[in-house]
Parts: C-alpha cells; structure tokens; sequence
C-alpha cells in the first residue's frame, strides 16, 4: 500500500509567491493593466492563464493571454539561479521519505521553472514523481494535478495528503479527496485555508515537520 504526500511548490517548499506577484505585476503594467498585488496575490496558484482570466475577466481581449503569460516567465526567469527554499523543505521531504511515504510535487510550474524549483528545494533523492502543468489539461483548483500525482505513484486517495500554501491547494485537495494540510509560508490567512478545506494549518515546513506526529499525516496508514 503507498501513501502519498503531495505537496506543492511555490510558497509551499519555495519562497517564491511574492515574486510571481511582482512579476505579474510587472507583466500586467507592461501590457497596460493595472492589477493590485493584493489581487495578483490572491491568485498565485492558479495556471497561467487561469489567473490571467481569473485578474481581467472575461471581457478581456484573449489574444494577449500568451503574451502575458510569456512575460510573467521572462521576468520571473531572472531569479531561477536564486529561488531560496523554505525553512525545513528538504529536511521534511527526506524525514516523509525515511517514514515511508512516496512524496510527490504538484505544481502549477513546469519546464525550466520546474527544474530551477527542485534546485532549490534540493531533495531529489527523496522526491519519488512529478505531476507538473506538462501533464494535466486542467491547474488547481480542478482535482486533476493532485489526481494525477496519486495515479503517477499508485496511490489511493484515502493514503494521502497535501500539502499546500493557496486556497486553489485545498480546494483541489478536497475535490481530489485527500486530507489538506496548510501552510502560512504563502502568505494566505489561515481562516481562508480552513474554508477552502485544510485539515490542520502551520506556519512552514519547518513546524509541520516537528509536529508530525500530531499532524493529519499521522493518521494516514
């Protein structure tokens, strides 16, 4: 039987929400939008161009969705050599890794994105799948990246957690039928993750790794 801890990336092990919200921004003001960054931020998470719709809207001209989206990844591109990981990242992956449980990673982000992420995380030895935006039709808040991570490792939903930082985290979660796990580190309330549907809140991967064992994970078997 495998159990499965899903986790995303970015502001989950990756300190990185607040600059894809400058680099959005930046994409958006370059393209004569003016967005506030306190909405770009409540949208980190979303797939590119989910959160492009989701900022301007349907009465938005789609035609410049993929140059937003190329923009965002240029600009964002220029930190790739120094993403900083977050506190207690690889040491949880590994200690998850040591006790048994396949991790898994499903990200929004893909390609080189990706790769430059798991740099920075730094704990391949312990990281046993992917399910990347290369591989779903469909980003959070849709179930089908957390449904794809468990069907990459054979895992059953009733043997598995997420871990994640957005409210679109918990609600594909929930919608994939696994426990939810959220983390401040993303810089979302914790009453927005607790409606959304996580199971228990800490503050990063450093304290939910030394609260293990009272944590939702200690009841997955």
């Amino acid at each position: 039987m495998v159990r499965a801890a899903v986790f995303d990336v970015d502001g989950t092990l990756v300190d990185t929400n607040h600059l894809h919200v400058t680099t959005w921004w930046e994409a958006f003001r370059q393209a004569g939008h003016q967005v506030p960054m306190h909405a770009v931020h409540r949208s980190i998470g979303l797939a590119g161009h989910d959160l492009i719709a989701h900022l301007l809207g349907d009465d938005r001209d789609p035609g410049q969705d993929d140059g937003l989206d190329a923009a965002h990844k240029a600009l964002y591109g220029t930190y790739f050599d120094r993403l900083p990981p977050l506190s207690g990242a690889a040491a949880l992956l590994r200690r998850l890794d040591r006790d048994g449980w396949t991790v898994v990673l499903a990200t929004s982000a893909g390609g080189p994105e990706l790769a430059a992420l798991r740099r920075a995380i730094d704990a391949d030895d312990a990281i046993a799948a992917t399910a990347s935006a290369d591989d779903v039709s469909a980003g959070k808040p849709a179930p089908e990246p957390v449904e794809r991570a468990l069907d990459t490792v054979g895992a059953a939903a009733e043997h598995a957690v997420l871990v994640g930082d957005t409210v679109w985290d918990m609600r594909a979660g929930s919608r994939a039928g696994v426990r939810c796990v959220g983390l401040l580190c993303g810089g979302i309330p914790r009453a927005d993750l607790e409606e959304a549907g996580a199971r228990a809140v800490y503050r990063d991967p450093a304290q939910l790794l030394a609260s293990l064992a009272e944590s939702p994970l200690a009841g997955v078997v």
